[in-house]
This record gives structure tokens, C-alpha cells and sequence, in this order.
């Protein structure tokens, strides 16, 4: 996942996927102009966080929490 300090959205992420005991890795794009570009390079995208599960780009945490009400985030993650 990367994300920026002080992000609500991408804390919102991180909290998320705590609850539910999945270990993740963050990349803070707050000070490092190269990880923001391959960031952007891999999902077209310059907002954070940008959440990747298995190679897979699911978006922001947004989009993480919908796929999560509609009990499709567990599905990703390898849970069934």
C-alpha cells in the first residue's frame, strides 16, 4: 500500500486491514519522489493511499472498505 503522513484515508486503510489481522507493506511516498513515480506508474493514479492486494490494484480506501461491505474483500485477501 502506499501512502503520505498525515492521510486520513490511508490511516483509515491501515486500520482496515488490521481489524482484520492482514499484514500489509506501506510505502510512504511523503518525501521519496521516486517511489510516488513508480507508484504512478503502476496504477495510473497520484492520489493515497493506492492499495495493491496479491499484485492486484483494488484503488484507494474507498474502494477497499465497498469491496469489504459487500463481503468481497475477504475473497482478495484469500480468505473464503
Amino acid at each position: 500500500m502506499y501512502t503520505q503522513a498525515l492521510c486520513g484515508y490511508c490511516i483509515a486503510a491501515k486500520k482496515l486491514l488490521r481489524k482484520k489481522s492482514i499484514d500489509f507493506t506501506e510505502i510512504n511516498v511523503t518525501m521519496n519522489a521516486a517511489k510516488r513515480r513508480e507508484m504512478v506508474n503502476r496504477c495510473g493514479q497520484n492520489t493515497v493511499p493506492q492499495i495493491f492486494i496479491n499484485d492486484q490494484h483494488i484503488g484507494g480506501y474507498e474502494d477497499m472498505a465497498e469491496l469489504d461491505r459487500h463481503d468481497k474483500l475477504d475473497a482478495l485477501l484469500g480468505r473464503n
